[in-house]
């Protein structure tokens, strides 16, 4: 009785199948169109496996031919082959060779492995600490070469083993703040006795399995390596800025950029990886910090710029032996020079929300003090920031119209001093006058 056949559809009417081994099924890899190649078959090992092919009729005319790494046009007809009505056999399969299988006018070009000529074999795996920042290098012993097929043209072609090689990273996660410890894993075409990688950023081994076809077969094997100390550093930073709800400051801060008036207020946060041993927040007046002019070793900190003028910040670790060092981007960081200027008049009480309080328009005032009066010097309010307004009142009260007396000592970001002393006019609802103190008080 013929033994039973793993049978694999190449056509409507025809089929090829192979016979032996019955514990080890074929692999079947349909490649690329441009191949020429209708299939490709991984056998466990070709010396126990016979290949037929079973013809639309027993009356077809079927003829077989093998080809190499030459190609097609170079293949030469078989005639060892036994013919049972349909069915014609192989009986010696000769390992990693391509077939064309005739019948008629109809050819299928299949190309056969022999995995026990490539049987992959791996027996450790070592790391190479030697202190590299950007790369970590395993040395692998072991067989495992790459699995080599050829298209119908002769174009060298490879199966991809898909070995498995995994490892733990840190890995950044922005919606927590956070360096997070993944799994990664890369795919290795076929074992290579030295395999280089991106340098993880944190202690961990290294594991490689595989191969695929091993896999299919239920028989994979895997080596561990020995603990790899990190040595690469990196740090995610972040600059936020303080924004002032001050709708007279001219040239306040833009969203997108650092600085405008000041005295701006900053926060520099940093969040590094494991090997991190040194760091520290670098403040230079060059973008080449070729002179660092304040270093501060916290993870994070706040400054409150006051100067006019351009400042560089970045953020620099390194890790226990100073070989590994990372630095951040830079952020520029623009305070524009002073101006301040008064108005003359506003409309308390009138329009709500229209010229009814009255402040500066400034820029860059680092210091700031104002005084109101009225015409007979009873001081109406008192500002310390330039954010701050007066709304026309006097003890919960609006003032009558009329002229009143600003004086105002300030300083801007360069160093520049104002003593500013000028009118207010108060423009709005008739009011009478209190006799002792020279308030005004709203007439109904």
């Amino acid at each position: 009785m013929m033994a039973a056949l793993l049978l694999v559809a190449i056509g409507v009417n025809a089929q090829v199948a192979f016979t032996g081994d019955e514990g080890h099924r074929v692999f079947e890899e349909a490649p690329a169109k441009s191949t020429g190649l209708d299939m490709v078959y991984v056998l466990y090992d070709s010396q126990v496996k016979q290949m037929q092919y079973t013809a639309g009729s027993a009356t077809a005319t079927v003829k077989w031919y093998k080809f190499g790494a030459t190609g097609g046009a170079y293949a030469e007809e078989i005639t060892s082959l036994e013919r049972i009505g349909k069915v014609t056999v192989l009986k010696s399969i000769v390992p990693n060779s391509g077939y064309i299988i005739e019948e008629g006018t109809t050819r299928k070009y299949v190309w056969v492995v022999n995995y026990a000529d490539y049987r992959l074999n791996v027996s450790r795996i070592d790391v190479v600490n030697d202190g590299d920042c950007s790369s970590a290098t395993l040395n692998v012993q072991g067989e495992g070469d790459a699995i080599v097929y050829y298209s119908i043209n002769g174009a060298r072609k490879v199966l991809d083993r898909q070995l498995k090689l995994t490892y733990n990273n840190l890995v950044w996660n922005d919606d927590d703040l956070s360096w997070n410890s993944e799994v990664q894993e890369e795919s290795l075409q076929e074992l290579k006795p030295t395999i280089s990688l991106p340098a993880p950023y944190c202690n961990t081994t290294f594991s490689l399995s595989g191969d695929r076809f091993l896999n299919f077969w239920g028989e994979n094997v895997g080596v561990e390596s020995d603990e790899y100390r990190a040595q690469a550093v990196a740090a995610v930073t972040k600059a936020e800025q303080e924004q002032k709800d001050a709708s007279n400051q001219a040239g306040g801060s833009n969203e997108s950029l650092l600085g405008g008036s000041a005295p701006a207020v900053i926060t520099f946060s940093a969040y590094y990886t494991d090997a991190v041993a040194t760091k520290e927040w670098q403040m230079s007046h060059d973008a080449e910090f070729e002179e660092i002019a304040d270093s501060r070793n916290e993870d994070e900190i706040t400054v409150t710029i006051e100067e006019a003028g351009t400042t560089f910040w970045r953020f620099v670790c390194s890790n226990a032996s100073g070989e590994c060092t990372s630095y951040s981007d830079v952020y520029q960081v623009n305070i524009g020079e002073s101006s301040l200027q008064c108005p003359n008049a506003f409309s308390p009480g009138v329009t709500e929300g229209f010229n009814d309080e009255w402040k500066v328009s400034y820029k860059s005032i680092v210091k700031f003090k104002c005084w109101i009066f009225n015409s007979w010097g009873v001081q109406m309010c008192e500002l310390s920031d330039p954010s701050q307004g007066w709304d026309g009142k006097y003890k919960g009260k609006v003032v009558k119209p009329g002229v009143y007396y600003y004086v105002i000592d300030a300083e801007g970001s360069e160093g520049k001093k104002y003593k500013l002393k000028g009118d207010i006019n108060v423009v709005g609802l008739r009011h009478e006058r209190n006799s002792e103190t020279g308030e005004g008080a709203v007439t109904e």
